[in-house]
């Protein structure tokens, strides 16, 4: 992913005095150490040496309560009095009607209840997603629901099971009213598929099972809908264009843990409108896993998340739920039966604090149930280094955050984040224990100095030391958070408690990226002030 930006991070091996450098990198993929590597008036960004007043997107999410959400500017020269102007909501708007294929074709408002699920990301921040959902009635088939700028996917879910979903794409600029229609089709125009659901031969499954359509893309065709309990059958409705498709994937799942059944996707033909039954295959019954999760000492690991997962027999995927190691290490979960040509695999995750690592086991459960052995973690990868202030001095205080972007070959990508137990010590040294994986390092001075961050990749090691780091000057930034339209029943002219996120945008290895590098929330006046970056 960023393999070989990643190595050129000064990443220093333990007990060595040089940067580990492995190749010798082109010029465009080096990466500078500190500001004093980069041209008069650069600052080391984590992508390498930059104007600090350029590249700079600001959001503002003002009062998500009042239908303000989020909003991104482009600031193109960053100056130490920066007003943000904000525009009022923006709206996806519009009506929803249905056809009426009678002598002459029409349509008519859909006033019946809906759910309007929208879900992309910002248009100009790389990796910030934005997610909003509203159950709502029209009102004689006009709709309306305030969202934040981005780019959008939308999907209309009518309370009716027999209307397919919707789906159109948008996209939403600041205070922008968009407009979006959504043409539901004619009951007697749509695609049904009837089917059931068996476990083997025409023995049915004892559970709450549903089914729905998907596309090839896993773009949902048909709502999600109840498997008759008493007798496995089930009908989909698809949308009219359905009818042409060869094939359709129909998905089946539990929408509950228990009882323990696993999820399978069949390849079916809609075109007969009936598909032959669908067996999920002898897949077991549940058994009990019992075991205990033990550090390199042979000490209990406590608090540690453990769960199995993988293919069973009848070729569905199955994800047992999650347990907690007691205080002695001990677990017991229930499983299916693993295949036998595919055994499932064990994940065990000790808590962020604890300094046993997390390991994947390949495991063959017996349909007789399993007494693992102890399953024994590797200790963490031990990351040391030491942050030193644009002085030179060593900078205390500093918050030091691992947040986890990418995997190593051989490992999964570490699930979530962790923060050093303590700030940086009075040498300006913190010490983390990681997962190997690669991380974004953001370190977060308490005082009025920028954050910065940088890209670490942690390979399987007994330790690891980074080269110094230096922190960046930091310049404040002023300014007021206002409407552009204001408020005449508002005391103040400011917008209050508006949250403000600065983000430097650029291309990493080809790759638009976004970096955080300050947040603030606004006073009661709608005044803010922030630390940013500066030579």
């Amino acid at each position: 992913m960023r393999s070989m930006s990643l190595a050129l991070l000064a990443l220093v091996l333990a007990g060595a005095g040089c940067a580990y450098l492995p190749d010798e990198p082109k010029a465009s993929e080096l990466v500078c150490r500190n500001d004093s590597e980069c041209a008069a008036g650069q600052v080391c960004f984590l992508d390498g040496c930059g104007d600090p007043g350029q590249h700079i997107v600001v959001e503002v999410t003002p009062n998500p309560k009042a239908g303000l959400h989020a909003q991104d500017f482009a600031v193109e020269n960053l100056r130490p009095q920066q007003n943000l102007e904000l525009y009022g909501p923006a709206r996806i708007e519009g009506e929803v009607r249905r056809e009426t294929l009678v002598s002459v074709p029409s349509t008519t408002a859909y006033s019946s209840p809906i759910s309007l699920r929208v879900t992309g990301e910002s248009l100009l921040i790389p990796g910030v997603t934005r997610r909003y959902e509203s159950t709502l009635v029209p009102n004689n088939g006009e709709y309306e629901l305030q969202v934040g700028s981005g780019s959008y996917t939308i999907t209309l879910l009518a309370a009716d099971t027999e209307v397919p979903p919707v789906t159109e794409t948008r996209v939403v600029n600041p205070g922008g009213d968009v407009a979006l229609d959504f043409l539901l089709p004619a009951s007697s125009s749509l695609t049904r598929l009837s089917g059931q659901v068996v476990r083997q031969g025409s023995t049915l499954v004892d559970a709450e099972l549903e089914v729905q359509a998907l596309d090839d893309t896993l773009r949902p065709l048909s709502q999600r809908v109840p498997v008759s309990r008493a007798t496995g059958k089930f009908l989909l409705v698809l949308p009219p264009s359905a009818a042409k498709l060869e094939h359709v994937l129909v998905q089946v799942t539990a929408p509950r843990a228990e009882p323990l059944v696993p999820q399978k996707t069949f390849t079916v033909d809609p075109r007969p409108g009936l598909t032959p039954p669908l067996e999920m295959g002898d897949y077991g019954e549940p058994v009990t896993v019992k075991g205990r999760v033990v550090n390199l000492q042979g000490q209990p690991v406590a608090k540690a998340s453990v769960y199995l997962q993988g293919k069973v027999t009848g070729g569905g995927q199955f994800r047992s739920g999650t347990v907690s190691t007691g205080t002695d290490g001990s677990f017991e979960l229930l499983s299916l039966p693993s295949a036998p040509d595919s055994p499932l695999t064990l994940y065990a995750v000790p808590p962020p604090e604890a300094a046993a690592g997390l390991i994947l086991l390949t495991t063959n459960i017996s349909r007789k149930g399993t007494a693992l052995n102890d399953v024994t973690c590797p200790d963490k990868i031990s990351v040391q280094g030491t942050l030193l202030r644009p002085e030179g001095d060593s900078a205390a205080g500093v918050r030091v955050i691992a947040e986890p972007v990418g995997e190593v070959p051989g490992w999964p990508r570490p699930a979530v984040g962790t923060e050093a137990a303590s700030p940086t010590d009075e040498n300006g040294s913190y010490h983390l224990q990681l997962d190997p994986g690669e991380y974004r390092f953001d370190f977060v001075p308490s005082e009025n100095l920028p954050r910065v961050s940088r890209f670490v990749t942690v390979q399987p090691s007994t330790s690891l030391e980074l080269a110094p780091f230096t922190l960046s000057k930091g310049r404040r930034i002023n300014g007021l958070v206002a409407l552009s339209e204001p408020n005449e029943d508002s005391p103040t002219p400011g917008v209050p408690y508006a949250s403000i996120r600065f983000f430097r945008v650029v291309n990493v290895e080809g790759k638009p990226t976004s970096v955080l590098l300050a947040q603030t929330v606004s006073d009661s006046t709608g005044n803010y002030a922030a630390s940013l970056p500066t030579r």
